[in-house]
């Protein structure tokens, strides 16, 4: 295919059905080549920044896919918790450098990746403390506070040591002590503690 038909296939494909990462196998079929014929057209595609590589196999639109939408392609377990979360919350002054993910898997492979859309750290944490979302990919904010808390204090680090807290009365109470209990004990007090002993 030639470059103008690969940027009018993938513009469309994100216009009509919202979709802007794909595997290799998704584009070779596209394409009608082989993966080596392929792989030799997506250098070429990558260097007119008409595609990007997001994550080993994994292709797309320059600019136009979110760590919402590459995390669950790279670890299907993984969902988006911490530094990353409080701040899509609102609930930190300070910006992220990392997208943390909580998993139930270990991986033998890079447990941190870089990518376009950040570096992606993938942490696997025992299966009391593992909560997928139910919707979407970004822990709540309850949730969110706890397995920060949780994994601050696994590092050895106080979390407030590390960013500025606002707007934690916004944490329900119900919605928190769904969520506490499954934390080891430090952890559901050091939580009261930010929220003032709630």
């Amino acid at each position: 295919m030639k470059a103008n038909a690969w940027r009018e296939f993938l513009e469309q494909q994100r216009d009509r059905h919202g979709k802007v990462l794909y595997t290799v196998t998704e584009l070779a079929n596209v394409a009608g080549a082989s993966r080596a014929a392929l792989n030799v057209e997506l250098a070429r595609l990558r260097q007119q920044t008409i595609i990007a590589k997001y994550a080993h196999g994994l292709y797309g639109l320059p600019g136009a896919v979110s760590a919402e939408i590459l995390v669950p392609a790279i670890d299907s377990h993984a969902y988006i918790t911490g530094h990353y979360a409080l701040h899509e919350h609102n609930l930190v002054t300070q910006v992220p450098t990392t997208v943390t993910c909580f998993t139930d898997r270990r991986s033998p492979r890079a447990r941190e990746r870089d990518t376009p859309v950040g570096r992606l750290v993938f942490v696997c944490v025992r299966s009391g403390v593992y909560a997928p979302v139910p919707e979407g990919m970004v822990a709540p904010p309850a949730q969110a506070l706890c397995d920060y808390v949780y994994l601050s204090r696994r590092q050895g680090v106080r979390p407030e040591a590390l960013v500025t807290f606002r707007d934690l009365h916004r944490i329900r109470t119900p919605d928190l002590s769904g969520h506490l209990a499954r934390y080891p004990i430090a952890v559901q007090k050091h939580v009261e503690r930010l929220l003032g002993g709630r």
